[in-house]
């Protein structure tokens, strides 16, 4: 009973978060362009936004639901529950009349596909305990810390527009909930973890809301949301040693993280940037508007030479010639 209202709760929360970074991805096109250096103006463009406040709000919701998740269920099958959000994401780009890539829907299906194959597996039940101390889950934020900036800096470069920050926000996100574990499995020193858990978090925000601007809800959300969900699962097998069950539930929970794996890749590789169903890239900012540039006017055409024209001098008269002749 416990484990069922865990993930019931996980569910509820992945819908909660994905609309609300659905509103966010639909209110961020119309703000000016954010940047980091201007953290004031930047927060403020965004706080003032209605649209943008209700998906922060809806958002926030959705993490409570999940750290209450947490705590009736292991972190593999709360994570595992929670990647069906991509599914539920795509539902409200669709619904909000984008019409998805081919490559994107073939994403959503992997994914959604991986959820009900780890949903077959749940009968299994998993075995798992707390990691022995606090080496191992630092060392594993403090490796998705250094990702992130892979992620954000070169490797975005090979990825669809705002996907690479959109991992980098994935990966912080990841830390952040792996933060969340070590907290209430009350692995000491508490403190650390819970000064970790803003950081984390706070950088994934400053992340995603830059990918926002760049790619499409998929491309960002999306990205973000399947590698906040894929990674912690994998911090629960190695970091808080949970087991994955023997048999066919073990062979169906191993291809659902796969089939997960398989949609995380396909919807951030790289593809055509004005593709259907892509959001534009970050507006200018606000700012007077450039004066409309005067087309020149045509220049004229050339002048034809002029034909040279023979005229016939008139014959001069004898006296003029005998005139002429003489000086």
């Amino acid at each position: 009973m416990r484990l069922a209202a865990g993930l019931l709760l996980a569910l509820v929360s992945a819908a909660a978060l994905s609309y609300g970074f659905y509103l966010q991805h639909a209110a961020s096109g119309g703000l000016p362009a954010l940047s980091p250096r201007h953290p004031l103006a930047a927060l403020s463009a965004l706080f003032t936004s209605g649209r943008w406040l209700v998906g922060f709000i809806g958002g926030l919701a959705g993490w409570g639901l999940y750290i209450v998740a947490l705590d009736l269920a292991p972190l593999s099958l709360v994570q595992a529950t929670s990647a069906g959000g991509v599914g539920l994401l795509a539902l409200f780009v669709h619904a909000g009349g984008t019409r998805l890539l081919a490559r994107d829907r073939a994403a959503v299906g992997a994914s959604v596909g991986g959820l009900l194959l780890l949903g077959l597996s749940l009968p299994a039940g998993v075995g798992h305990a707390a990691a022995s101390g606090w080496g191992p889950p630092l060392g594993w934020i403090l490796v998705s810390v250094l990702a992130a900036c892979v992620a954000a800096g070169p490797a975005g470069t090979m990825l669809r527009p705002g996907a690479g920050l959109a991992a980098a926000a994935g990966l912080l996100y990841a830390a952040g909930d792996v933060s969340t574990k070590a907290a209430v499995s009350g692995i000491q020193p508490v403190f650390v973890f819970a000064l970790l858990l803003p950081a984390c978090h706070g950088l994934a925000f400053v992340c995603l809301q830059l990918a926002f601007q760049r790619g499409t809800a998929l491309a960002t959300a999306g990205v973000s949301t399947l590698l906040t969900n894929l990674l912690p699962i994998l911090a629960g097998l190695t970091v808080f040693a949970e087991q994955l069950p023997g048999g066919i539930p073990g062979v169906l929970r191993g291809a659902g993280f796969a089939a997960a794996v398989l949609g995380a890749a396909l919807l951030a590789g790289p593809g055509a940037a004005g593709a259907p169903g892509q959001s534009p890239g970050p507006r200018p900012a606000a700012g007077p508007a450039p004066a409309a540039s005067q087309p020149s006017p045509p220049a004229a055409p050339a002048r034809a030479p002029r034909p040279r024209t023979w005229r016939r001098l008139p014959h001069r008269r004898r006296s003029d010639r005998a005139t002429s002749g003489t000086r």
